[in-house]
């Protein structure tokens, strides 16, 4: 008989029987305070603060900039205004600006990396290497800081967290060039597409432009976020799906305020009236701010940490014999397909000498 178990003493009034599955401290009646973790956490979080890295690709005009200052309410990134005596770029230029937002005490490090010239020229073949070569260059500038022997207490990430990519609103379907870009990008890197400008166009062309762009993707096996294969739970397979159901949104930017009876609203002033940022009766941008900020920001980083950057490592860790290396470095082995087969065990023989035997 197990000696934990105890027998119901004969005086006892409870007409329950213990059951074997309750473990003892359950039957303390005292809580230990294991919830104080999620405090602890909290507080280590908004020491450290958050890293988020996003990227927003499409050509000019779209309105990129004024997309990003009103996402996050700031002036995170000053628009570019091409004059008449501004030549157009001739090749593809990625700028980064980098700020710190802070809210209620909590800090964001957010980098924000724009294309200016994308798609902008008459022959755009291959624009895409420039943006799939940065992407990768931050792979790999993570992957060096991680091969260090003596590694920094908190590598700095400037992995590309999200790409927003901005369609043109020309109402019609996906073109050559964007079908070409989104099978590349999306192996790389959480694409979220957007339809950028949505105020040009009738809410009947918007959704008929939605469903076709929805259609192209499907056709064209191009996976954006949030990636059907990730969902973990039924909540997030729910959640995801009306996503998915919405994707591309229809979007539009402004970093100016209005007076609407009475109260101060982000928009677009046109001669027939006001269309309002935040108003999901003119536009979807409230959708991407929940997407990007209020839900799925944590999400983003941990699935460009565990797949995408997880692929590229392995990739890069496959092919170790061409990594460089010098002083601080770990030596990594060759390839599977090209390993030398370990040595085997080597039995060492150790001779005892009497003191009466002469010497080797």
């Amino acid at each position: 008989m197990d000696p934990l178990r105890r027998s119901p003493s004969p005086g006892s009034t409870s007409s329950q029987p213990s059951s074997p599955r309750t473990p003892p401290c359950e039957m303390l009646g005292r809580q230990v305070g294991i919830e104080a973790v999620l405090d602890q956490l909290k507080i280590k979080a908004m020491k450290m603060g958050f890293e988020f890295n996003i990227m927003v690709v499409g050509q000019s005009g779209l309105g990129k900039s004024t997309m990003v200052n009103t996402l996050f309410k700031s002036k995170v990134w000053k628009p570019t205004l091409q004059g008449l005596g501004v030549p157009t770029p001739q090749t593809l230029q990625l700028q980064s600006v980098t700020h710190v937002i802070e809210e209620k005490g909590v800090k964001l490090k957010l980098t924000v990396t724009d294309t200016p010239g994308f798609g902008d020229q008459i022959n755009n073949d291959k624009c895409w290497d420039p943006i799939l070569g940065f992407i990768n260059q931050q792979y790999e500038r993570y992957l060096q800081e991680e091969l260090l022997i003596t590694r920094q207490r908190h590598i700095p990430d400037t992995r590309v967290h999200c790409c927003v990519y901005f369609v043109p609103p020309t109402g019609h379907c996906l073109r050559p060039l964007d079908i070409e870009f989104l099978q590349r990008l999306c192996r790389t890197v959480n694409v979220v597409p957007v339809i950028a400008r949505a105020d040009s166009l009738t809410i009947e062309e918007r959704e008929a432009f939605r469903r076709r762009i929805q259609q192209n993707l499907k056709t064209h096996r191009i996976d954006v976020y949030p990636q059907q294969c990730l969902d973990e739970d039924v909540n997030d397979r729910v959640l995801n799906s009306k996503i998915r159901d919405r994707i591309p949104f229809a979007v539009v930017g402004a970093d100016r305020e209005h007076l609407v009876n009475g109260r101060c609203v982000l928009g677009r002033k046109t001669k027939w009236g006001i269309i309002e940022v935040e108003n999901m009766a003119h536009c979807e941008f409230p959708l991407l701010r929940d997407l990007l900020i209020r839900s799925h920001l944590q999400d983003l980083k941990d699935i460009t940490h565990n797949v995408h950057y997880e692929n590229y490592r392995v990739s890069r860790l496959n092919a170790s014999h061409a990594l460089p290396r010098g002083p601080g470095w770990v030596n990594l082995a060759p390839a599977p397909g090209s390993a030398p087969a370990p040595p085997r065990p080597t039995r060492v023989r150790v001779r005892t000498r009497a003191s009466s035997s002469p010497e080797d």
